[in-house]
């Protein structure tokens, strides 16, 4: 469960906070409810998200249910501490997507005394670790997993099932390429493609 960070005047610092989960499991909307707090609260922030995600819009995160907030798109994560000047909180959105320099950025932005809230899939269509997503889980003080509902079963979901057959690592995609699963219809419906 995320904790609000009490702020200590005298030594303030950043920190970190990952929402990872599957697809379809909210992530984004939590990462733009707390930008949102952070903005009626005044605070400057900026929002990142990777060049390669023009699911909805370029210029805007967007949520599976339709909730937005402006963001600007970079093509690397080194361009994110760069346009990330005088903010107090930073917003990355689909951090699977960026190279290993997420991390290091992300640490060296909190390091400055900036909240950096990042949301990504901790896990790739196969079900292994995604990208960067370990070592920012590893590194960061808040770590929030949020669950789908299995489309199946009815239970917590947190694989990211790809129902075409294409094998590349990033293909980008909505209802019609992925559905939620839980363990148990994850692994059957892997047995099955592997049978047909």
């Amino acid at each position: 469960m995320f904790l609000e960070n009490p702020v200590n005047g005298n030594n303030q610092f950043g920190w970190i906070e990952v929402i990872c989960g599957s697809m379809f499991s909210g992530k984004t909307e939590e990462l733009i409810r707390r930008l949102k707090r952070a903005q009626f609260a005044k605070q400057k922030i900026e929002i990142f998200k990777p060049l390669i995600d023009k699911r909805f819009d370029e210029n805007l995160v967007t949520s599976h249910d339709a909730n937005q907030i402006l963001s600007t798109a970079v093509p690397a994560a080194t361009n994110i501490s760069v346009l990330a000047n005088d903010c107090q909180v930073v917003g990355i959105d689909e951090a699977q997507f960026f190279d290993n320099d997420i991390v290091e950025i992300c640490n060296d932005l909190a390091n400055s005394g900036i909240r950096v809230i990042v949301a990504g899939l901790d896990m790739d269509y196969k079900g292994n670790p995604f990208g960067p997503m370990p070592a920012l889980m590893a590194t960061a003080e808040y770590v929030t997993k949020v669950h789908a509902i299995c489309t199946r079963t009815g239970n917590l979901a947190h694989y990211s099932y790809r129902k075409s057959g294409q094998k590349n690592l990033v293909v980008l995609g909505e209802k019609e390429n992925y559905e939620p699963l839980s363990r148990s219809a994850f692994n059957k419906a892997n047995e099955k493609k592997r049978n047909n």
